[in-house]
Order: structure tokens, then sequence, then C-alpha cells
């Protein structure tokens, strides 16, 4: 796993990147996240491929329980990838609210979701 910090004025947005799953489950999620905030982050950007795919699929609640834990201690995540190809209502639902909230940000590309969390407040 590799984490590089992006930061603009007082935002510091922690990039993660590596190779496979780096979340695929809650557990994982909340050594990430302790570790990103080492770094001195409060806001996280993530790529698609490093989350299991139970993360997509809303019934399993992986999701909610995730993103659950990162509200309660105030991080900031974006995932970046290309989530059309999902032919779930629910979950393209998720994902277009999640966008309009702002702490929670898919996008498709690092630029925009970099973009997104340096707006964001904490």
């Amino acid at each position: 796993m590799r984490i590089t910090v992006d930061q603009q004025n007082d935002s510091k947005v922690a990039i993660v990147s590596g190779d496979g799953i780096l979340i695929g489950s809650v557990d994982d999620a909340l050594d990430l996240m302790a570790t990103v905030r080492y770094d001195g982050c409060d806001k996280m950007l993530l790529r698609k491929e490093n989350i299991a795919d139970d993360f997509f699929e809303l019934k399993t609640k992986l999701a909610g329980e995730i993103l659950q834990k990162y509200t309660n201690y105030r991080m900031n995540v974006a995932i970046v990838g290309e989530f059309a190809g999902y032919n779930s209502k629910s979950l393209n639902d998720f994902i277009y609210e999640s966008n309009k909230g702002g702490r929670f940000l898919f996008k498709q590309t690092e630029a925009e979701a970099l973009e997104g969390l340096h707006r964001s407040v904490t």
C-alpha cells in the first residue's frame, strides 16, 4: 500500500493506492483510516479496484457500515472508478445521493475526486 498526500492550503488528502483489495471489511476500513489519520489527513481518495466487490452490493451492508464509521470519525472519502457498469438502481441512487452530500464522493477521475475533497468540510 502506498499513501501520498495532496495538500491545498489547509486541506490534506491522502491518496491511497496499492495492489489488490485494501478494504474488504469494516476492520480493514478502520485500520486504513487510522493510518491516514497518522499522516495528518481527514480526507482520503481510494480506487474502486482496491475495495471488495461486496462494498458495491448494498444488500451486504458493508458500504453502510464502513461509511457510518467514517461519518462517526469525520473522515471524508472519494472513490475513483467507473460505476456505470453496475446494474443496480439502489447503488446508482446511493452514488447519486452521496455525490450531492460531499462527505462521500464517487468520481470517475482522480482530479474530480481531489477537487471535491478539497472543497469539502470535515
